[in-house]
């Protein structure tokens, strides 16, 4: 593989939201911002109706790990509050948006209210390309609407239940499983629609206390390599190319209101 096309194909992934909008700046109406309760509940989701967004206990870190589709290992700089303050989120628009539309204007709201500016660095070192097995994709094509659920669910320990999920979000959540390797996910497959598929695996990385507690046919199951080429005809090649890391230049605690 050309590590230049690697680049490139990387490149479009992150940078996809700094691309002007003919319709103009895409932000919420209104959005309001607090600090969380302790012990809260952490979620973040689009809400059903598609005109706003909610985020409940959840640090800044992953907020711009989940808008920009980055492992939160490759976010560099900024203050320790970035990962142990907890805020909660209520984003209405004036109207019914699309998801990306959506993530869109939560980014904008990261940069209005966080005072959130960035600059992306590339490094080459170790990834994982995502490409389609010999055999072919194995994965169902979903052309239902856009109903505003998060794509990935799961039901129990290695058990990924997926409804109508695009190849970029699918690369994302593998890194997150894979964030031992520190090596990010890299689309390669050439799949542009969106998918729907399960997959069942044994973890990477499973805590001694916990696998102790698994039945035998859950310490059984195929690694998360054997299940993606078994289950859903895809397969993860470890290569050198370049990788990308999120550099905080300037972030603020937001004023409540």
């Amino acid at each position: 593989m050309r590590y230049a096309g690697m680049a490139a194909l990387l490149l479009g992934s992150m940078l996809f939201a700094q691309q002007p909008d003919p319709r103009g700046r895409l932000e919420f109406d209104v959005a309001s911002i607090r600090l969380s309760q302790p012990g809260g509940y952490q979620a973040m989701k689009a809400n059903a109706d598609g005109a706003g967004y909610t985020a409940g206990y959840v640090p800044v870190k992953l907020m711009i790990s989940v808008m920009y589709r980055i492992p939160a290992r490759q976010i560099k700089g900024g203050p320790s509050w970035l990962e142990d303050d907890r805020y909660d989120v209520e984003a209405k628009a004036d109207k019914k948006y699309t998801m990306d539309d959506l993530d869109t204007m939560y980014r904008n709201l990261l940069a209005d209210r966080f005072k959130l500016k960035f600059h992306i660095e590339t490094k080459e070192g170790n990834a994982y390309v995502l490409t389609v097995d010999k055999g072919g994709s194995k994965m169902k094509v979903n052309d239902k609407p856009q109903d505003y659920e998060w794509p990935i669910q799961f039901s129990g320990i290695g058990v990924m239940n997926a409804v109508r999920v695009p190849m970029r979000f699918l690369c994302w959540n593998l890194g997150q499983f894979l964030s031992h390797d520190e090596r990010p996910v890299v689309d390669m497959t050439g799949l542009t629609g969106y998918y729907d598929f399960k997959l069942t695996f044994l973890p990477p990385t499973i805590e001694p206390k916990v696998r102790d507690t698994l039945a035998q046919d859950v310490l059984d199951r195929p690694s998360l390599f054997e299940a993606l080429r078994q289950q859903l005809g895809l397969k993860l090649t470890a290569q050198k190319g370049p990788v990308q890391y999120f550099v905080i230049d300037h972030v603020e605690r937001p004023s409540e209101n």
